[in-house]
């Protein structure tokens, strides 16, 4: 009984590793926030709220300031799987670099941009997200 049972644990974490990769954000550029900001001026910190924490880090910010580059950030999204409708959102894209400590629903200041520094394993499992993604630094939590 132990065989099948360690089987069985073998081929599903061979099937998770399938389905994972390297998360190499150093070769990714955002796309709209590729725009250059003021990183080291206090006005360009911003309160941010993780609104989903998605399967294989899958996650949505909701930006908490009006001030916010609009042209980032997806006003209005209705998230496919819940019928839920957020606003003012985006989606992580630096995601080896957030804090495991954040947890949804909770609020943060961060600001635009990021040079990365950690690599971790992301799966590929769907988890319906906004289109715009930013790299974003968590400045307080």
């Amino acid at each position: 009984m132990n065989k099948t049972i360690n089987q069985i644990l073998f081929f599903f974490l061979l099937t998770m590793l399938i389905g994972c990769s390297i998360s190499d954000e150093s070769n990714v550029e955002s796309g709209s926030a590729a725009k250059s900001y003021n990183l080291n001026d206090k006005k360009s910190y911003f309160n941010g709220k993780l609104v989903k924490k998605g399967i294989c880090i899958n996650y949505v910010i909701q930006v908490n300031d009006i001030n916010f580059p609009q042209e980032l950030i997806e006003n209005k999204w209705t998230d496919e799987s819940s019928n839920i409708l957020y606003k003012n959102v985006f989606t992580l894209e630096n995601v080896c670099d957030f804090p495991e400590n954040i947890d949804e629903g909770y609020s943060f200041k961060f600001k635009i941009g990021n040079n990365p520094k950690k690599y971790c394993a992301v799966c590929k499992a769907y988890t319906p997200v906004p289109a715009k993604h930013i790299k974003i630094l968590i400045i307080d939590n």
